[in-house]
């Protein structure tokens, strides 16, 4: 399945220009996608297509990535941040309307900080979320697991903490990068997400900017995870929150989510047999995911 190019369009906040490429029916109800680490917007080139259809389809290069602007701190890239131009891109994009979240990864990260801030509802209508908790729910699921240890809730945290293991080597000075300048070519991270994901060379869809969004992305990971490990703020959300959960994810254990509950009023979830990649692996089980809870929340038509 096959659509028009893209609209391109640069949403402005502050100093950061965000490249912002829309498709689909104009009139139908809008759907953004968000991508982490280290993808663009390409990320969703699968995804996309089996969407424009019946929905306005919109996705960006969060800062740092592809075509938009690659600030120059780390402090530049905390949640705080990344939601804000979240929301400006909704206002841009959809101004009188409701949009449909859906992230993968880091866009997921922030997709939580965006629907956890006060009158997220009045904003966004529902929230797809791929591989990427919150990390403030995340802080506060390991303290409990550790404050209140039992054989099970020790494992499920250590069994995380290995899962996560490869972050602390992404929070080091100057070694990822070189390591990145090294292995940064697209053939090696096909093949790495192939032996991993078993997914297709022909299904992975890279930016040319490849290599250097690694690098730069690598601040999201500073930024963000010691702050929000020690010193958590978890918030609730009204906005209704659909969790698609990989079982053979290899950086996020499924029992992470075990406790979301609390944190979502409408909360649905689907556990997949599948590996971290899913947009890459699967791109019609997330279309068709998503396309049913648009329909089935009310703010579909």
């Amino acid at each position: 399945m096959t659509s028009p190019s893209p609209r391109r369009r640069t949403v402005t906040r502050g100093d950061i220009n965000l490249a912002v490429f829309e498709q689909g029916d104009p009139d139908g109800p809008a759907v953004l996608l968000v991508h982490g680490w280290p993808d663009t917007h390409r990320l969703w080139d699968g995804v996309v297509p089996a969407l424009t259809e019946h929905h306005r389809v919109v996705t960006y290069d969060t800062r740092g990535h592809g075509e938009s602007t690659v600030p120059g701190t780390v402090s530049e890239f905390s949640l705080d941040q990344l939601a804000d131009d979240l929301y400006a891109v909704i206002d841009a994009v959809s101004p009188d309307r409701k949009v449909h979240l859906v992230g993968h990864d880091w866009g997921s990260v922030q997709g939580w900080e965006a629907v956890c801030r006060a009158d997220a509802d009045e904003r966004i209508a529902t929230f797809t979320s791929i591989s990427g908790p919150s990390l403030d729910h995340l802080a506060v699921w390991v303290r409990e697991r550790l404050s209140r240890p039992t054989a099970r809730g020790i494992g499920q945290a250590l069994s995380q903490l290995a899962s996560s293991a490869y972050t602390g080597f992404f929070m080091t000075p100057a070694v990822p990068r070189l390591f990145f300048r090294t292995v940064g070519r697209p053939a090696l991270w096909r093949r790495f997400l192939r032996v991993i994901d078993g997914t297709p060379a022909e299904r992975i869809h890279l930016a040319p900017s490849l290599q250097r969004d690694m690098i730069s992305g690598l601040r999201i990971y500073s930024a963000n995870i010691l702050p929000r490990l020690r010193r958590p703020d978890p918030r609730q959300t009204t906005v209704p929150v659909r969790l698609l959960v990989n079982r053979r994810d290899i950086a996020l254990r499924p029992a992470i989510y075990s406790d979301v509950e609390q944190w979502v009023h409408d909360l649905s979830r689907t556990d997949l047999v599948t590996g971290h990649w899913l947009p890459f692996h699967s791109s019609g089980l997330i279309a068709q995911a998503v396309a049913e809870f648009v329909a089935g929340s009310g703010d579909g038509d």
